[in-house]
């Protein structure tokens, strides 16, 4: 299943302003970060081979150039004058496939808490359509989306990355801009998205919270009776509505978590793979092994040593 965007011009002034800024803080290759907190820049200046990252909750703006995301089965292509959200922590596997140093890939990301989400839905209440008017599809309930950007969110972030150039005001004025974003964005077009993954007595809500299960005791063996019982759920309903919110099953989320970890030990903290694979709740080596090749294309000592020569973006928005 594939999603794409419908471009808007990259010549459009705002976008200039919103590409330029990032240009000044963004200064080569690579993730970086900024002094307000959550907020990231992403620069590439050529096309990349695909990358595998957990996407956290957050909202994230394209200034240029462009991305293809594939999560599960859903493929997803954003570019220039989009903005992407992801209401779930979410393995995905993505790839720049518009950049040069004339004109590099630049993404603003925005970290984004539930909780905050949360707090503005209860204060805006009744001014916010019903979330049953706004559910079309079952495709929709997918936790990664993307959308035209409109002009408030767009000319919010170009605010909050203004101040980056402004310390004095920054640390006052940020935090208001932040609010201001979310609050454009549950307003706007995927706003019933972010309501849905935060309403208490929605699926997508107890799929939020099995997400952070699995993310916080995926090296333990899974079971799947339990983690519906804990969100009222039944089994077949919550494998169902899982793999809609996901795009893969309960067994194939916690082995991407699983990997990923597996992989950030080896490159950060320097441990061999078998002592990666028995932490990360594996208790084969070879079968660590094999399912660490077939997810990031080499055996683990040779993808290591390969990403420790390189920068790779891999989690980037």
């Amino acid at each position: 299943m594939t999603s794409s965007f419908q471009p808007v011009k990259a010549e459009a002034p705002m976008c200039r302003q919103l590409a330029e800024l990032a240009l000044e803080h963004a200064t080569a290759d690579g993730i970086h970060d900024t002094c307000i907190p959550g907020l990231q820049m992403f620069r590439a200046d050529q096309p990349s081979a695909l990358n595998c990252g957990v996407y956290d909750p957050a909202l994230c703006v394209i200034a240029q150039g462009s991305k293809t995301v594939q999560l599960g089965d859903k493929e997803i292509a954003y570019g220039p004058l989009t903005y992407m959200i992801s209401a779930v922590d979410l393995p995905v596997v993505g790839a720049v496939i518009e950049a040069s140093a004339e004109e590099p890939y630049l993404a603003i990301k925005l970290s984004i808490d539930p909780q905050e989400v949360a707090e503005m839905v209860l204060e805006l209440g009744d001014t916010l359509p019903p979330l049953d008017q706004q559910r079309d599809c079952p495709a929709a309930a997918c936790g990664l989306s993307v959308a035209p950007v409109n002009v408030g969110i767009l000319e919010a972030m170009t605010r909050l990355v203004s101040l980056l150039n402004s310390p004095a005001d920054c640390r006052i004025l940020a935090p208001l801009v932040r609010r201001e974003i979310i609050y454009r964005a549950l307003v706007g077009e995927m706003g019933w998205r972010m309501r849905d993954f935060v309403a208490t007595d929605s699926q997508a809500h107890r799929i939020s919270k099995v997400i952070a299960v699995l993310k916080d005791r995926f090296a333990e063996p899974l079971r799947v009776r339990e983690l519906a019982d804990d969100v009222n759920m039944s089994e077949s309903t919550l494998f169902h509505t899982f793999k809609q919110v996901t795009r893969m099953s309960p067994v194939q989320f916690q082995k991407k978590l699983r990997l990923h970890e597996a992989r950030r030990l080896m490159l950060s903290e320097g441990l061999e793979a078998a002592t990666a694979s028995y932490r990360v709740g594996y208790e084969s080596p070879s079968h660590f092994s094999r399912e660490y090749r077939r997810m990031f294309g080499a055996p683990p000592r040779a993808d290591v040593v390969k990403l420790r020569g390189e920068q790779p973006m891999l989690a980037t928005m």
